[in-house]
């Protein structure tokens, strides 16, 4: 119950990882956060093994003010995440903000869009490497990097680490 009266955005898109939807979603809950699924539009996304998941708001109804932190999990998701803007704004807007932002795996690709990296220690994916160190930010191969209130990991086996720090940063 660490997380009680918190709210938290988890970012969803088609081709999304299902481990790193699922697996925050029910650790967020159950430390008694609200967690909102927020989609470039209110529908019914699929994982890359096909699991659906509904987008509960459209990320142009939402604003980071709205949040207590951000969740963006990895997969192919943040391809597709990036070409909305109104997700992009929200990504930018929350670390703007000061609001907690995490991204796992593939999710630094939004970071990467949003144009909030230059300077920042973070982790991500071996193969987004440069494409993070391309958007200015120091690339460390850690499971679990928080710079000011910016938490990445690398990979599915890296959730219970992401989680911790979620948590932690939030409470």
């Amino acid at each position: 119950m660490l997380l009680q009266g918190k709210h938290i955005a988890l970012l969803v898109e088609n081709l999304y990882q299902e481990h790193e939807v699922w697996y925050p979603y029910y650790r967020m809950k159950e430390e008694k956060a609200a967690v909102v699924m927020v989609g470039p539009r209110v529908d019914t996304f699929t994982s890359k093994n096909g699991y659906p998941v509904t987008a509960d708001l459209a990320a142009s109804e939402v604003s980071a003010d709205d949040f207590d932190a951000v969740i963006i999990p990895g997969g192919y998701a943040p391809d597709h995440m990036r070409r909305s803007q109104a997700m992009v704004d929200l990504v930018r807007e929350a670390v703007i903000g000061r609001k907690i932002v995490a991204a796992i795996c593939h999710g630094g690709w939004m970071l990467a869009s949003a144009g909030v990296l230059d300077g920042r220690e973070v982790t991500g994916f071996f193969a987004i490497k440069d494409d993070l160190v391309n958007a200015g930010a120091k690339y460390l191969d850690e499971e679990v990097v928080v710079d000011d209130r910016l938490i990445t990991s690398r990979q599915p086996s890296d959730l219970p680490a992401f989680c911790r720090a979620i948590i932690e940063e939030l409470k």
